[in-house]
């Protein structure tokens, strides 16, 4: 099942794709405006979700807002790319010997389709296609062999970063928590429509030439050993959001940063994709 949330003549609902068009749950009982408190009741909800048939509005039709909007954490981790690491290693950041974690505010999060900020305050905006999962269920101490488990469902992200303040902070929140900075969706594809998820092609491009593309089979630790790793430090809870690492690529490596007018598309198979123009920050 594909989950969303949309705008349609100047309201925001929750729905569900199938194919070309959105189907609005909104009448079905138990689902609020809440994308978090849906996920939180997903097995409750599944069969009358399943079973929903209409309305429904073509694609074309509607503006599709961040699938979630009310994540209560966005952790994202870093260099977990053996190519992505060893071109950060090039450029003066040490590889890590451990899972490196950290926060992306949750205020960044932005739409599938929506505008990335330039900011006035920096001159080195990054891109970073990414992977990203939807925690489902509330948990803590998750093995990796039990870890599918809590997962709700996946999205494409983009880990929008600005590099200049990326280095002013040694846990990189500033750098990676600009608004607008987290450009997630176009929706949430649900665990079970996804046989392995580190068997993926996921690709970016700019202005559409092509700068980012792999596998999710080529992640240093994968998504179960990343639940298992936080997991040991703190509650996940449904509607969590993780950032599962980024290619080789990205624009520091080359000298080659986003700037006003740039179009960044990500997309990962049988996932969707996301495509955002940045603009100069109003």
């Amino acid at each position: 099942m594909k989950l969303g949330r949309f705008v349609h003549h100047g309201k925001t609902r929750i729905g569900k794709i199938v194919g070309d068009r959105i189907f609005d749950l909104s009448a079905v009982p138990g689902v609020g405006s809440s994308m978090r408190a849906l996920i939180a009741d997903l097995p409750a909800l599944r069969a009358a979700l399943d079973a929903a048939t209409g309305p429904s509005i073509p694609l074309s039709e509607v503006h599709l807002a961040a699938p979630i909007d009310d994540s209560q954490k966005y952790l994202a981790i870093g260099m977990n790319y053996k190519a992505h690491a060893d071109e950060a290693a090039a450029a003066g950041i040490p590889i890590p010997k451990s899972q490196l974690w950290f926060n992306k505010q949750v205020s960044c999060i932005n739409g599938p389709h929506d505008p990335i900020d330039s900011p006035r305050v920096s001159d080195k905006l990054d891109y970073e296609a990414e992977m990203g999962v939807v925690i489902g269920t509330r948990c803590r101490h998750v093995s990796a062999s039990d870890a599918r488990s809590v997962i709700a469902g996946y999205l494409v992200a983009n880990d929008v970063t600005a590099r200049d303040w990326q280095a002013r902070s040694p846990t990189y929140t500033l750098g990676k928590s600009f608004d607008t900075h987290g450009p997630i969706g176009p929706w949430i594809t649900t665990d079970d429509e996804i046989p392995d998820p580190h068997a993926l092609t996921m690709w970016l491009t700019v202005n559409g030439e092509e700068r980012q593309r792999t596998s999710t089979g080529d992640m240093l630790y994968n998504i179960y050993e990343q639940i298992a790793y936080l997991s040991t430090v703190m509650t996940l809870e449904p509607g969590d959001l993780l950032a599962t690492g980024t290619p080789a690529g990205v624009g520091i490596a080359s000298n080659r940063f986003l700037k006003p007018g740039d179009r960044v598309r990500v997309e990962i198979d049988h996932l969707g994709a996301i495509d955002n123009q940045v603009r100069a920050e109003p």
